[in-house]
């Protein structure tokens, strides 16, 4: 039997950890970044918003036009971008141009995301995709419980600003790594991507879209502001072991996803949504704030991994469409929450973020519910259609 080949997928893996830091990191730096560039922090907090809308806007168009190139070459030129963007925000004093890096990074990802998932599928055979894709998403949950607390902390002792060059260091670590231990694959030549009006036709395609759209947008708001957010409930100075405690259980969710992703992805689904909104109860009346955080790393971890495989499987042969999708509205719903975000935080207080998620996260708790036939279905419907989709889908298809 074929087992997955780790030293590949691991560096996917620290591949969606420079994705996932980059985006996420100024949200643990946002005060001393704030008062570095001389603007407030909820103009500060649209460096993950410009970051997501680079994403939104390039995805679709760039990954069709980069169809026929080799994926390592793609890949290797999304990381090498990443370099170049935290080099920038890095050394840069003037808001402007940090915003242009910001987005130059976004861009880069939403290369390199609509890339990932369909890259560590296709190192594993059809039986352990599941598994591969949860390998690869893990570099989220590392992330969020190494990453952006590792971060905070340099930001705090050394300046945010050496968080930012520490990113640029490990990528230029990360092309090495890329170059020598992943595959090549061919890029798609002669053939059309399905167009997003006919994959959109596909039975639980949209439920899955509306969910990730919604589900995102919630996250980021209390994620993006976490910082002012602990600072009204008088734990301003705990925010990177609040976020270490978020992403240790993360880590923990992102174990159970890939055990039980190819048996379970409906009622993992279903458990991240409560998880999730409990966790936003919990911080909203300003108590237990520490278990809250585990609750939110338990139900959050696993949300990337179960969120392509879905869109991934019901695609079946339009896969690569509803990726493509499924990144172009990930990163609006990041976008919008920072906007969003931003303007409760200016009008309405910090106090005001965690019951606004709550309640966002009711329609999609009552969507994932619906769509037991197709989108989140119940244990045996999502291995029959993976079969399919294999057979389906010619070997030298993209990514």
């Amino acid at each position: 039997m074929k087992s997955l080949p780790m030293p590949a997928l691991l560096a996917l893996a620290t591949a969606v950890f420079v994705t996932s830091l980059t985006e996420t990191l100024p949200a643990g730096v946002l005060p001393a970044m704030s008062d570095s560039l001389g603007v407030s922090e909820s103009a500060t907090g649209q460096a993950v918003t410009i970051y997501a809308l680079g994403t939104a806007l390039t995805a679709i168009p760039l990954t069709a036009a980069t169809a026929g190139w080799r994926r390592k070459r793609l890949l290797l030129t999304a990381m090498a971008a990443f370099a170049l963007a935290n080099t920038v925000t890095a050394v840069s004093s003037a808001y402007p141009v940090t915003m242009v890096a910001r987005f130059v990074a976004g861009v880069a990802a939403g290369l390199a995301w609509a890339l990932l998932a369909g890259y560590a599928r296709r190192l594993a055979p059809p039986h352990l995709q599941g598994k591969a894709v949860a390998v690869a998403m893990a570099g989220i949950p590392v992330a969020l419980s190494l990453g952006v607390p590792a971060g905070t902390f340099l930001g705090q002792t050394l300046g945010w600003r050496a968080a930012f060059l520490a990113m640029t260091v490990l990528t230029v670590v990360l092309l090495g790594w890329i170059a020598v231990a992943v595959p090549d694959f061919a890029g798609r030549h002669g053939t059309v991507p399905a167009p997003a009006r006919q994959a959109l036709g596909l039975p639980g395609v949209v439920p899955v879209l509306v969910v990730t759209l919604v589900f995102v947008l919630a996250h980021t708001i209390l994620y993006a502001y976490i910082a002012p957010l602990l600072g009204h409930l008088g734990l301003g100075d705990a925010t990177d072991l609040v976020l270490l405690a978020f992403g240790v259980a993360s880590l923990c969710s992102i174990w159970l996803t890939g055990a039980q992703i190819d048996r379970r992805l409906r009622a993992l689904s279903v458990a991240s949504v409560l998880l999730v909104g409990g966790a936003a109860v919990l911080l909203g009346s300003g108590v237990l704030v520490y278990p809250a955080a585990v609750l939110w790393g338990l139900g959050w971890g696993g949300v990337p991994t179960l969120l392509q495989t879905a869109a991934a499987d019901a695609g079946r042969e339009a896969a690569d469409a509803v990726q493509a999708m499924l990144v172009t509205l990930w990163n609006v719903a990041m976008a919008a929450g920072g906007i969003v975000g931003g303007i409760l935080l200016d009008t309405l207080g910090a106090g005001a973020l965690p019951g606004s998620v709550a309640l966002m996260l009711v329609p999609v708790l009552v969507i994932v519910v619906a769509a037991r036939a197709h989108g989140f279905p119940a244990a045996g419907a999502t291995a029959v259609r993976r079969r399919s989709a294999t057979v389906a889908r010619p070997p030298s298809g993209g990514c």
